[in-house]
């Protein structure tokens, strides 16, 4: 059985989803996840600069190793448009054996 608590999911956003399938692809061609969902267009509220923003967006969730993620960091920041892009992760903590299986054969 697959060890869950070494998988996580990384979450970032962008303005299109051409750059959302660019990041995608890119971490794909790194073997760097296993599945990118591209999930958009969304609403995005925030404050930037001193002042509340409203911003659509393309939401990309990144399937991935928690080992990986400095590189999927790195990755996304090379690639990514934005001066100061959201790459946050959160752990997976229950997933069917079958899928985190599938996910590890990927990455």
């Amino acid at each position: 059985m697959a060890d869950k608590s070494k998988y996580i999911q990384v979450f970032t956003t962008v303005a299109k989803r051409s750059e959302a399938e660019r990041i995608a692809r890119f971490l794909l061609d790194k073997k760097l996840s296993a599945c990118t969902q591209i999930i958009g267009p969304i609403a995005s509220v925030y404050r930037w600069k001193g002042k509340i923003k409203k911003s659509k967006e393309w939401l990309c969730v990144v399937k991935s190793k928690k080992d990986y993620y400095g590189k999927i960091e790195q990755a996304i920041k090379k690639i990514h448009p934005y001066k100061l892009p959201e790459i946050i992760a959160t752990p997976i903590v229950a997933g069917s054996r079958e899928y985190l299986g599938w996910m590890q054969k990927e990455i």
